[in-house]
């Protein structure tokens, strides 16, 4: 190994950090990321995962609420699936409906004029 002064650190830092980020690289190729992969959960597993009870989410398939795929007679749920369910079931707020209420009589305002 190489000794080097004071004067050449920041160089060496620097090849330091493109190194790890050429290692980085190269594992994230070996193992994708947790978000890339998708994970099939029992019903037990849903429920634990949304933080409800299971009866809750057998009512929630049974209003056909929530995504989930039936092969036979056992009910399986898709993390990614579950986690997109969530974030598209985001209510407004009423500051939102506000604002938007606001938006379309101002368009239908300045239709009349």
């Amino acid at each position: 190994m190489e000794t080097f002064g004071f004067e050449k650190l920041p160089e060496v830092v620097r090849q330091l950090f493109e190194k790890v980020e050429r290692i980085e690289s190269m594992l994230e190729k070996l193992h994708p990321s947790e978000e890339d992969q998708d994970e099939l959960f029992n019903i037990q597993q849903a429920a634990d995962y949304l933080k409800v009870s299971v009866q809750s989410i057998y009512a929630k398939v049974s209003r056909l609420e929530i995504p989930v795929n039936k092969p036979g007679k056992r009910l399986y749920f898709s993390k990614r699936e579950l986690r997109s369910w969530v974030a598209n079931s985001r209510r407004k707020t009423a500051t939102e409906m506000i604002g938007e209420l606001k938006l379309t009589v101002e368009k239908s305002n300045s239709r009349l004029y």
